[in-house]
Formats: structure tokens, C-alpha cells, sequence
């Protein structure tokens, strides 16, 4: 209880609902160039258009779908080179916030140069990038080991189901290693794996459980599009960011928290 007393309270102090909006702005404006980017990429790769959709439609609340699609048919998807430079400028901004914002939480200064910074920042999203990819091409091998085994004995009706079920520990797992990344290398402070994991794992869990909340409140109780028309997929969107935010934040307190306590006792 004291534990949670005081993560709450280092949480306000450190202005977490402020950078839990100021990440949620960037998480918008780098959403749309880094979907486009993925789209284009799909001419390169065994992914459909759909299997994107999909990842993004399994947390993503429903009112905010109709805007995801329809950026999606209305981008230019033949400028790779460009929303390769968006994508990336774009989410390494939102990075950036997260830098500052760990930072907070472990009240260092931050002394490292600005090129160091967006180096570091353009390297975790490209690790970002990669990750989801994979995530994307995992239900394509699925398939294509599934296929492979019915060539051989005709029975691939066992794996294919151990396979759907195995993509729901995959999603989770994806997550958690982003987060663990994100922790590890963006605060400017030498850390161990063992102040990493419970923040990443608490992150992990909180941001599914508040993102199928949040979904299940949009398409149940609230109709943002009666009281906001046309806009009320993009102020969903803003809420979802909002509250990601708040949990990527929460995540890094506790790491922060944790490695203050632990400095404290060895002290």
C-alpha cells in the first residue's frame, strides 16, 4: 500500500498527466505516417493490408477504426522514401517525449548531446518497426509451417488451432518487448534488467486492460460521434493515446521507484 501511496504521488509531482498529453499528440501525429509507411511496405512483403488493420483493430477502440481506414485508402502509399523520413521523425519525436518524461521519473539531467538523443531515439523506433513487422509476418510462417505439414502427413488442423491460440501470448509478448527497450535504453540511467521488467510487465498488462476498457466504454456506453460528428474518432483516438501514455509513464515510475528503493537500502 505504501508502495502504491507513493507511486501515485511521484506520478502527480513528476507532472504525469501533462506528459501523458504530450505524448499522446505525438503518438498522433506519428500514427498515420507509420501506418502509411507500413502499407507501402506490403508490396515488398507476404502481408495483406488486412493482417495490418488487424493488429491495430485488436485494441484499438471502434470508434477510431473509420479514421484508420480511411487514412489508409487515402494516403499516397507510392512515397516510400518519404514516409520512411515522416514515420521515423515523426515517432522518434514521440521518443523523445518518452526520454524526457523517464528522465522525470528518475530525476537525472539530461547530459547527453542532442545527436545522441535522436540517435537514440530513431534506433529504438526502428527496433519498433522491426518488432511489429515480425509481429505481422508471424501469422504468415504460421500459415506457410501449416501448409508445410499438411504436405506432409495432411493433418495441420492441430497446429493451425495451437497456432491462433499461441498469436494471442504472441500480441502480449511483442508488447512487452518494446516496453522493455523502451525502459532500459531511454532514461539517462545506467540500469539492470531486474529494474526493466516489473515496470515493462505492469505497462504490458495495463495498457491491454485499459485499452479493451476504454474500447468496451466507446462502443457501450459513450457515442462520441452524436456529441462530436466527424471528429469523434479522432477525439477517441486522443483519449486512447492519452491513457497509453499515462500507462508507459506509470511503468517507468515504477522502474524508477524500484531503483531509488534499491539504491536507498544498498546505501
Amino acid at each position: 500500500m505504501n508502495f502504491l501511496k507513493e507511486l501515485a504521488g511521484r506520478f502527480l509531482f513528476h507532472e504525469g498527466p501533462s506528459k501523458s498529453a504530450e505524448l499522446a499528440y505525438f503518438f498522433l501525429l506519428s500514427l498515420f505516417p507509420f501506418m502509411i509507411f507500413l502499407i507501402t511496405l506490403v508490396g515488398y512483403l507476404p502481408v495483406q493490408q488486412e493482417d495490418i488493420i488487424a493488429v491495430f483493430k485488436q485494441y484499438a477502440p471502434k470508434g477510431t477504426m473509420p479514421v484508420i481506414n480511411e487514412t489508409l485508402n487515402t494516403g499516397n502509399r507510392g512515397l516510400l522514401s518519404f514516409g520512411i523520413i515522416a514515420a521515423l521523425w515523426s515517432a522518434s519525436n514521440g521518443i523523445g517525449a518518452i526520454v524526457g518524461a523517464f528522465n522525470h521519473a528518475y530525476e537525472v539531467k539530461e547530459n547527453r548531446s542532442f545527436l545522441m538523443i535522436r540517435l537514440t531515439s530513431l534506433l529504438l523506433t526502428v527496433a519498433m518497426v522491426i518488432t511489429i513487422l515480425i509481429a505481422l509476418l508471424l501469422p504468415v510462417f504460421g500459415r506457410a509451417i501449416g501448409d508445410f505439414i499438411a504436405s506432409i502427413d495432411g493433418t495441420p488442423a492441430m497446429f493451425l488451432t495451437a497456432w491462433s491460440a499461441l498469436r494471442w501470448i504472441i500480441s502480449p509478448l511483442i508488447l512487452f518487448i518494446v516496453f522493455t527497450a523502451l525502459y532500459f535504453f531511454a532514461p539517462n540511467e545506467r540500469l539492470s534488467f531486474k529494474f526493466v521488467f516489473p515496470g515493462a510487465c505492469a505497462a504490458t498488462i495495463g495498457w491491454i486492460l485499459v485499452s479493451i476498457l476504454f474500447s468496451y466504454y466507446v462502443s457501450e456506453i459513450a457515442n462520441y460521434s452524436a456529441t462530436y460528428g466527424s471528429l469523434g474518432g479522432i477525439i477517441v483516438l486522443m483519449i486512447w493515446f492519452y491513457l497509453s501514455g499515462m500507462m508507459i509513464i506509470i511503468g517507468g515510475e515504477i522502474n524508477a521507484l524500484l531503483h531509488k528503493n534499491s539504491a536507498h537500502r544498498a546505501s
